[in-house]
């Protein structure tokens, strides 16, 4: 779960539904689903996303379309279960180093000897 945002303060829509390759709707319709999910809206009514928001759509990404959870049984999850999002931030650092990892690799194959 590979998500490449930059750091900032705000994300729109988009670039949240881009970073997660879902649609805006489901974006949206997690947010209905989910109380944590809580973005700050403009007198249009577009919604923007903290950072906080992105990791809960992690957890929630990770929960609905890696393990195969209801969004019943992902809303349960999450209230009942701290250890899911300790669970995700490792999967998230653990993927880091890997793509380190093979970085490392690449570099030491093209290497002349």
């Amino acid at each position: 779960m590979k998500i490449n945002l930059p750091d900032k303060l705000y994300y729109s829509i988009g670039e949240v539904a881009k970073a997660f390759d879902v649609n805006t709707s489901l974006i949206r319709y997690w947010e209905q689903e989910f109380p944590i999910i809580k973005p700050k809206k403009n007198k249009k009514g577009n919604r923007y996303f903290t950072p906080q928001d992105i990791d809960h759509f992690k957890i929630i990404y990770y929960l609905v379309k890696e393990k195969g959870y209801t969004l019943d049984g992902a809303r349960i999850a999450l209230a009942t279960n701290q250890k899911v999002s300790d669970t995700v931030s490792l999967i998230d650092r653990l993927e880091f180093v890997k793509a380190e990892l093979f970085k490392l690799k690449e570099a030491l194959n093209n290497s002349p000897e």
